[in-house]
């Protein structure tokens, strides 16, 4: 059996060694870590997922923002709420863990009003037909890195359609 427990429980060099596990040890090279910049992960969307006292799975959501203006104009900023890395031992993927980590950090930004507020990067095939994820509104943002525009998703279609850059939360 799975208990999913918050991710701030389990010791960070363990969380360390699983996300090397599961992306290799150079995935702090990736544009969603410049995204999210030296931010902590927001504990009440977090979780691991733990069997029989072993790490079998993590799912983190950090803050981010997207700027618009530029120049003399005052940059709007939008809050979001990035979700990501989902990480699920490789021994142990395809078991449905990782749906189950999304599902629970979804019901966590459901309790916190966040519905509107989420944006990650994935396969888009996989987060729309799950999650209700889509490119729909991200066709405008930018990102410190390269990214494949059509896996820059945003949760529901309420959110801003806009251009601007979408980095760490000030």
């Amino acid at each position: 059996m799975i208990d999913f427990v918050p991710l701030a429980t389990i010791a960070a060099d363990q969380v360390e060694a699983l996300l090397d596990r599961a992306f290799g040890a150079d995935r702090q090279a990736r544009t969603a870590y410049k995204v999210r910049g030296e931010a902590e992960p927001i504990a009440a969307l977090s979780f691991a997922a733990v069997e029989q006292g072993a790490l079998v799975g993590t799912i983190q959501c950090f803050p981010v923002t997207l700027k618009t203006g530029s120049g003399a104009d005052a940059a709007t900023l939008h809050s979001f709420v990035m979700i990501g890395p989902v990480a699920v031992a490789p021994d142990r993927q395809l078991d449905g863990i990782g749906r189950m980590l999304m599902t629970r950090a979804l019901l966590a930004a459901h309790g916190e009003a966040l519905d509107d507020a989420m944006m990650l990067i994935g396969d888009p095939e996989y987060y729309a037909r799950f999650f209700g994820f889509s490119a729909a509104l991200t066709g405008g943002w930018r990102l410190p890195g390269p990214v494949e525009r059509h896996r820059l998703l945003a949760k529901g279609d309420r959110g801003p359609n806009v251009t601007g850059h979408l980095g760490p939360a000030d």
